[in-house]
């Protein structure tokens, strides 16, 4: 499906969807045709297919207004789920603390009643609403009057639906190790929901993955699901399964790396830089499943649009021309430890240093102190801004799962234990993508260099503002430790250890209020 056609899709939708668990931040209901008239006809789903797909990085209904869902700071769940990853860490140096009431995520001192976290909960939680509602439209008794090419389409909306709730279940166990499980046979009204703990969200979407490897399509269209993106999936959930359940499971992780090359499908783009420009949709042979974006159709304020103009600054040197934009936010900076990681020859080493000191000597939120990233932009392969106008947000697609992550991960579990693979093989991968970085044979490493201490710094230099640091770090044991620390790590300058229990995320107060089944035993 072209971009273009499915964001349009979003504003079609007129679903009437009834709400899920929340306590005190309603979710409001898109208000329009009856679902019978919306399930009358194959676009009718598949504009509610992209409404489940937009719900990542959109807010609600139009451009830049009317949103599905109140909230605290009325931003996507991109822009939620980015700051919950990448604010407490080495990554990020938020600028306007207590504008954006980023001071707790910042110096890693969040409660209950942090407006982020349960922004990020609510969000997540109507994503699986949106989810659940269109999958009771999509079982047999709803489908009979369409022909059999057509239930078979709709048969394929639904496992992409499910894949897309499997998704958000991940990410409520990777932050919050908990939450309430519903599906589409709960009822709508008059129930509280089960908790789930850690191990029991991580078998239901272990469960969803084997069945859906079956549902989903080999290949689909840009933009929407297929295996590939399941079994990245799943490499993010067996390469945690230690932390999640107490079990490690790197062999299966291995196995589904394994399942994506073996596909022969994909490869390592030649230019690193392209995988985050406004044309990065044309990066199929790497990205294998991103959220698009196109500003002409559909106004975002977080997804890469929040990337790009949070790390332009507007008291720096910096031309916002250069990365497409108009203004640059100056919302954050990188924290000095980021660029440290990076050889002066790296490719990946993308920041913007003029005027700006790597380190810090004052506040975290003094604007000359702390690099500019540079890694994304609004520009296409041609180097013009790919926006009609830079009031409308960015057309660069956030890409969720690549090959690149997949060779990582792969080599880390082989690390750790996991069979399938070679070390050989794993350290192939591994230099691979270092090539690609570097442009040539300098970047590869020896086999003595091969260990777990570098992996987690490849994926810094790699994968960094992509939404993997704090889920890394918590991993290698070093997000709450003093195994690794940061400038401002737990609020001090030279950086300090924190309670363990800041390796997870509350539940908000306001649902702990509304289902009397969940708690927080550390907070």
């Amino acid at each position: 499906m072209i971009k273009k056609v499915y964001l349009a899709l979003i504003s079609l939708v007129t679903l009437l969807l009834a709400g899920a668990c929340t306590g005190d931040l309603d979710q409001k209901p898109v208000i329009g045709d009856s679902a019978d008239k919306v399930y009358s006809t194959i676009e009718g789903y598949k504009s509610v297919l992209a409404k489940i797909y937009g719900s990542y990085s959109l807010i609600g209904q139009e451009r830049a207004g009317n949103p599905d869902l109140s909230s605290n700071k009325g931003q996507d769940l991109l822009r939620n789920l980015f700051n919950m990853q990448e604010a407490a860490t080495d990554e990020v140096a938020n600028t306007w603390l207590s504008g954006e009431n980023l001071s707790a995520l910042t110096y890693m001192n969040w409660d209950a009643s942090d407006v982020w976290v349960a922004d990020t909960y609510y969000r997540l939680y109507y994503s699986i609403a949106l989810c659940n509602e269109f999958l009771r439209y999509t079982g047999e008794g709803s489908i009979g009057g369409f022909s059999d090419s057509e239930k078979e389409l709709i048969r394929t909306y639904a496992a992409e639906a499910r894949f897309i709730r499997a998704l958000d279940y991940w990410f409520v166990l990777d932050l919050f190790r908990q939450g309430p499980y519903v599906d589409q046979d709960t009822p709508t009204t008059g129930v509280i929901p089960p908790a789930y703990d850690g191990k029991q969200l991580y078998d239901y979407i272990m469960s969803e993955i084997t069945e859906l490897e079956t549902l989903l399509p080999d290949t689909n269209y840009y933009g929407q699901a297929d295996k590939a993106a399941l079994w990245s999936l799943a490499i993010r959930l067996t390469l945690n399964a230690e932390i999640y359940t107490g079990t490690a499971a790197y062999t299966e992780c291995v196995g589904y790396a394994n399942k994506i090359i073996n596909t022969g499908r994909y490869s390592l783009e030649p230019e690193y830089q392209k995988l985050f420009n406004a044309d990065n949709h044309l990066r199929t042979n790497e990205i294998i499943f991103a959220f698009s974006a196109d500003a002409d159709q559909a106004t975002t304020w977080g997804s890469a649009t929040n990337i790009i103009c949070s790390s332009c600054g507007n008291n720096s040197t910096q031309d916002p021309a250069k990365y497409g934009i108009e203004n640059g936010w100056g919302n954050w900076r990188v924290r000095g430890e980021l660029p440290a990681l990076f050889d002066a020859a790296d490719g990946r080493r993308l920041f913007w240093e003029d005027g700006q000191t790597q380190y810090f000597t004052d506040g975290i939120t003094t604007d000359s102190q702390g690099f500019f990233s540079e890694k994304w932009t609004n520009l296409t392969d041609a180097g013009q801004a790919a926006s009609a106008s830079a009031a409308r947000g960015c057309s660069t697609d956030y890409p969720m799962f690549r090959l690149a992550e997949v060779y990582l991960s792969a080599a880390e579990a082989v690390l750790r234990g996991g069979s399938g693979m070679s070390r050989q093989q794993a350290l192939d991968l591994v230099n691979a993508v270092r090539e690609r970085g570097y442009g040539d044979a300098a970047g590869r490493i020896s086999d003595a260099q091969f260990n777990l201490p570098f992996m987690l710094d490849e994926r810094g230099r790699e994968l960094y503002h992509e939404m993997h640091r704090r889920t890394d770090l918590v991993r290698f044991g070093r997000f709450t430790t003093d195994a690794y620390v940061w400038q401002w790590k737990g609020g001090t300058l030279d950086g300090t250890s924190v309670n363990a229990r800041y390796n997870i995320y509350p539940i908000p107060l306001s649902e702990l209020s509304a289902n009397t089944n969940l708690s927080n035993p550390l907070y």
